[in-house]
């Protein structure tokens, strides 16, 4: 069950994502009654659903008294909930103590969607994400410390031909270091063109090229044999990705490496998604 607790992303200026760019999408909180009347009549549906998300892009930005009342309404009016999510940005952490996130965790909030992007710094600063290497961490950590779950999200090809090297092993440390419980990759791409993107590495002093298919793998590939994860639910199969992966890091670590050098060496003896079956 989705409730829009937010509309829009309070950040909104990472140059790749244009999710929130339509005026429609200006960030603003939803009024707080509308929410809580939303919860209320979610009850009528009954418990068929043991999962809430709160959307938009990052509902973390409220005020911790704003998320504790949602999820006392959650919890009344839903009692059947085990698991409460949200997207959340860095900078959203660095505004809540420990006892906030702690006290979050206590009344259902379960997981945070951490979109990193990149763990790589040069990278970070070309897409204008406004955070850095041990911004993230540094969040990653206190969510850990709360005993809340993080679902990290990195992008395949987020540092286009010049800087893919780099990005995947940077990203890859953050990883390591941060331990997350989940880990997703997402291969980037630009319905809307990529100009901004194009614009931002170009303002930093580096080219950008998407890479090709190929290029993908190895980035990925590198990244992946990189990491040195104990018990994290990976995951690659989102639409955007060619080759669909899925395992636990490290048990699978070289079931993973396989497919790829598979997919690199010999792409025509693996399935592999086509264009149109990426649903971008």
């Amino acid at each position: 069950m989705i409730f829009q607790v937010t509309n829009g992303c309070s950040w909104n200026n990472c140059t790749f994502c244009d999710m929130y760019t339509q005026p429609q999408k200006k960030f603003r909180a939803r009024n707080e009654a509308e929410v809580l009347a939303e919860i209320k009549n979610a009850a009528a549906v009954g418990p068929r659903f043991e999962k809430v998300f709160l959307a938009d892009g990052d509902a973390f930005v409220l005020p911790t008294r704003r998320l504790e009342t949602i999820l006392q309404q959650i919890r009344e009016s839903l009692p059947w909930v085990k698991r409460v999510g949200a997207y959340c940005l860095p900078r959203n952490i660095r505004k809540k103590s420990a006892d906030d996130l702690r006290r979050l965790k206590e009344l259902g909030l379960g997981i945070a969607y951490v979109g990193a992007e990149s763990g790589d710094d040069d990278v970070l600063t070309a897409i204008s994400k406004g955070e850095t290497y041990d911004s993230t961490l540094n969040a990653l950590n206190k969510l850990k410390e709360a005993g809340i779950a993080s679902s990290v999200m990195v992008l395949n090809g987020m540092g286009g031909r010049s800087l893919s090297t780099q990005h995947a092993i940077n990203t890859a440390r953050l990883m390591n270091e941060a331990q997350p419980e989940f880990l997703s990759t997402l291969v980037v791409s630009y319905p809307l063109g990529q100009e901004r993107v194009v614009q931002g590495f170009t303002e930093a002093g580096f080219d950008y090229e998407l890479p090709d298919q190929h290029e993908l793998f190895v980035e990925l590939r590198t990244f992946i044999d990189t990491l040195d994860l104990r018990d994290t639910v990976f995951r690659s199969d989102h639409a955007s990705n060619y080759l669909p992966l899925k395992g636990t890091l490290g048990a699978d670590k070289q079931a993973l490496l396989s497919q790829l050098d598979t997919a690199i060496n010999r792409p025509d003896s693996i399935r592999l998604r086509q264009e149109w079956q990426r649903g971008l």
